[in-house]
């Protein structure tokens, strides 16, 4: 079995998909949003044990030339990630699928799937494949978290035993994607499209961050590029409003999109026809 890097896994998540679920959170991403709620996902510990010392509850031990986490002493007070340079964490695990679903399985059946995300999950396929193939067999749904920027085209195996994706498309515009995310969307949008056409396009999210992109064209164009795969296979799109909370410093600047703003974009959606719509 594959290897990888988990961040945190949340027992029980109601914003992760369907019903109460179980969330997993892999280490390392590929692009960089500028507005990274979860920048700590970013990257991996390089051990430089900078952290130790300013550890509080002495949770961290740096021995061996690698920094040591030790659950039983953290207060989860996030020192550690606030003062990494690296956007990473010391407290991940390295674990297979196996050892995932051995911590997913102690919440069934309290809960009706799991949903992976990251960082960015799809850089690692096969382990995807290997925890979905465990939760399928308890019956338990399977979604994934995706930035859209890893071709699914070749992802038949995964896909098999996923229930559907959450996509992400940052901006509709790929210019304005790379000012987001120093990546173009042109895969993104290719996904959209794969994924509709096997209807494992569970959900689209934009994230409105006013001022960093023009997020009115954005929406309808993203409005017009979608229609067609919604009347193909019906999905969910939610908007998520910018918020400062968890986000990098020299990120935090951005203004917070009011309620009527957000409900303006969701009235412009309603126009093409979208109806499962959340705003959050």
């Amino acid at each position: 079995m594959e290897q990888v890097v988990v961040n945190k896994i949340i027992p029980f998540s109601s914003v992760d998909g369907p019903g109460n679920r179980t969330a997993v959170f892999l280490q390392g991403c590929n692009i960089n949003c500028k507005y990274c709620h979860n920048p700590e996902t970013r990257g991996m510990c390089v051990n430089c044990g900078e952290c130790v010392d300013k550890c509080p509850a002495g949770a961290l031990s740096f021995t061996g030339g690698k920094v040591s986490y030790d659950s039983t002493k953290c207060v989860q007070c996030d020192t550690c990630i606030h003062i990494c340079r690296h956007d990473s964490s010391p407290r991940t695990r390295v674990m297979d699928a196996a050892q995932v679903y051995e911590e997913v399985k102690k919440q069934v059946p309290f809960i009706r799937g799991i949903t992976v995300s990251g960082g960015e999950c799809m850089l690692h396929p096969q382990f995807l494949t290997e925890l979905f193939a465990l939760a399928r067999a308890d019956g338990l749904g399977t979604l994934i978290d995706s930035n859209g920027t890893i071709d699914f085209s070749d992802q038949k195996e995964l896909l098999d035993v996923s229930d559907g994706v959450m996509l992400d498309i940052k901006a509709f515009s790929t210019e304005e994607h790379k000012k987001i995310t120093d990546f173009g969307n042109e895969i993104v949008l290719k996904n959209a499209q794969i994924l509709s056409k096997y209807g494992k396009l569970y959900e689209v999210r934009a994230v409105i961050v006013p001022t960093l992109y023009d997020t009115e064209q954005s929406i309808i164009h993203m409005a017009q590029f979608l229609k067609p795969l919604y009347e193909q296979n019906k999905f969910r799109i939610k908007i998520i409003a910018y918020r400062p909370m968890g986000v990098r410093e020299q990120y935090s600047h951005y203004p917070v999109p009011g309620r009527d703003y957000l409900e303006h974009l969701a009235e412009i959606l309603r126009e093409y026809g979208f109806e499962d719509l959340i705003i959050i």
